[in-house]
């Protein structure tokens, strides 16, 4: 059965018989690295489908303190995986459009096959539980 779509796009970058691009290669090991991280790798899962997340929905929804999420972001910004949008005291974040496919659609299995699986359950959970007013996040208590 031929391989389409990203999945195609995935094996001929990643495991095709074709020298992997300086690119590719970095891109690899960023997001590698990224995942190797819990922290870093809930923040990835929970911005999976959403157009972007505030740094106080992401402290709310992981339970942990605001500098140690700042610090897992800045590393996924500077990795080209993250992009940051501020907006006065609030700072939101989204994945980067520019992402290749294979690496959406491995967040994406990772998404849907962490469902039901702790701590990620819980992570969504109190991110639905995360209010937003006005598009604005209240201030972090």
């Amino acid at each position: 059965m031929a391989t389409t779509g990203c999945a195609a796009s995935f094996n001929r970058a990643i495991l095709g018989s074709t020298l992997l691009t300086d690119q590719t290669t970095m891109q690899l090991e960023t997001f590698t690295k990224a995942l190797a991280d819990q922290t870093r790798l809930r923040i990835l899962l929970l911005l999976v489908g959403k157009a972007e997340l505030c740094v106080c929905e992401l402290t709310q929804a992981l339970e942990l303190a605001q500098p140690k999420i700042s610090r897992h972001l800045a590393v996924l910004r500077e990795g080209g995986l993250l992009l940051d949008r501020k907006a006065g005291l609030w700072v939101y974040y989204r994945l980067h459009p520019d992402l290749p496919c294979w690496l959406l659609d491995t967040l994406e299995s990772l998404r849907l096959g962490s469902e039901g699986e702790e701590p990620f359950h819980t992570d969504r959970q109190r991110l639905t539980g995360a209010e937003r007013q006005s598009e604005v996040c209240l201030p972090c208590a």
